[in-house]
């Protein structure tokens, strides 16, 4: 909570209050679909202070529910505050919660039980946000007709879910993403079926501030001290550990581990991915350091530094084989979001990685299209649609070869037998 408080109140004396209330309404009324740079689209005040209730709302729930904080809680919040700069409101993200509610009292469960699923399935905010700003509706219906959307979006969600992880058997950390991907391609036909077509355009902020610039830095510098103090040396050794873990979901690091360890690794990761962004000359804008503070979450959820580099090794050779340049806005979201897929490097090895990040930019470049921008977690869609190509022949190759021995890890001429 302190790294969401400071944030947004370091914004708010940046940007000046006036300014950054201003902001702060505008974005609530602003398209959201892919991509939206709210660092842009109002100023860093407002951007960082939306991200913070975005995410403060989420960690209420959290506590509201009697959730503990773990792995998952955490990817969910971090995420949560990197969507907050390109894409996700406080009003854009309810109607997505309560529908995630409504469908858990149908199942007769208790809401924390599918509160996870509601945090992320907050990715189909830019459909509420669509029907409610961007279409010619009448004005009475535009908040009723977005709001029964994300409602219903919501309810659909945790159903499609389950479903969604059976096809790519947890080797897509952003499972929630290929289920608002999905969901988000029955959206976007019913909605243009009649073949409009929306203005718009890519918001996208080149000339991010010394701001911004730092925050990813600070905060990863801060989340390691913290692990360092709280662990001590066992910090470092529970760090060593999760360096072993393949990560594949569920992979609750904070639980299987350590937090001290985790911490450590989400500082890690944090100035890993940050030096990558700075190497490559990326602007470290509102979607960049989306990617970058999710790429920080999900470090105590199945990330880690050895089964993130071979799928980043893999992006960089597509892209550079592609003609594309590093720092551009699609090819640097996929080289930060497209660790998804480091459970498959982490329990098949470097090659399959590799390959897995090379099919994962051929793919992701196109994907959001097919959705028109309404799912904001594209890589999440991305990276479950090319792990479940890849699983679908692993299990092919497994059913037909019983007896093999597997080969080395690194290998593809054979594979592990799933961990139990």
């Amino acid at each position: 909570m302190a790294i969401l408080v400071g944030s947004a109140t370091i914004g708010l004396i940046s940007t000046g209050l006036m300014p950054t209330v201003r902001g702060l309404w505008a974005l609530q009324v602003q398209p959201a679909r892919l991509v939206n740079d709210f660092t842009l689209a109002a100023n860093d005040g407002a951007a960082l202070v939306n991200a913070a209730l975005v995410a403060l709302i989420g960690l209420g729930l959290v506590r509201l529910n009697g959730v503990r904080l773990s792995g998952p809680t955490v990817a969910a919040v971090f995420t949560l505050f990197g969507f907050g700069l390109f894409g996700k409101t406080p009003l854009n993200i309810l109607p997505i919660m309560v529908g995630v509610y409504i469908s858990a009292r149908i199942a007769g469960k208790h809401f924390r039980d599918y509160i996870i699923m509601a945090l992320f399935g907050t990715a189909l905010g830019p459909l509420v946000s669509l029907l409610a700003v961007e279409l010619n509706l009448p004005v009475v219906l535009q908040i009723p007709v977005a709001a029964l959307a994300g409602l219903l979006a919501g309810i659909l969600l945790p159903a499609v879910a389950i479903v969604m992880l059976r096809l790519h058997q947890g080797y897509n950390l952003y499972n929630i993403g290929l289920t608002t991907g999905f969901i988000a391609l029955f959206a976007a036909a019913v909605i243009f079926g009649r073949g409009e077509q929306l203005p718009g355009g890519e918001v996208w902020n080149a000339d991010p501030s010394l701001l911004l610039r730092l925050l990813v830095p600070v905060v990863s510098v801060i989340l390691a001290m913290t692990g360092l103090i709280l662990g001590r040396r066992d910090a470092l050794r529970s760090f060593w550990n999760i360096l072993k873990l393949p990560g594949r979901l569920p992979s609750d690091f904070m639980d299987r581990e350590s937090i001290a360890g985790s911490l450590v690794n989400m500082g890690v990761m944090g100035i890993a991915w940050w030096v990558y962004v700075v190497a490559v000359g990326a602007d470290l804008n509102g979607p960049v350091l989306g990617g970058l503070f999710t790429v920080v979450g999900f470090a105590a959820f199945g990330k880690h530094p050895r089964n993130v580099w071979p799928i980043l090794a893999g992006i960089v050779l597509a892209a550079v084989l592609f003609g594309r340049e590093l720092s551009a806005p699609g090819v640097i979201l996929a080289a930060l979001f497209g660790t998804t897929l480091a459970p498959l490097a982490g329990e098949f090895g470097i090659l399959l990685g590799m390959l897995a990040g090379f099919l994962h930019l051929s793919i992701v470049l196109r994907s959001s299209a097919w959705h028109a921008g309404i799912g904001l977690y594209n890589n999440g869609f991305a990276g479950g649609l090319t792990a479940t190509l890849i699983v679908a022949v692993i299990e092919w190759h497994r059913t037909n070869h019983p007896s093999e021995k597997p080969a080395r890890k690194g290998s593809m001429a054979g594979f592990k037998r799933d961990q139990a």
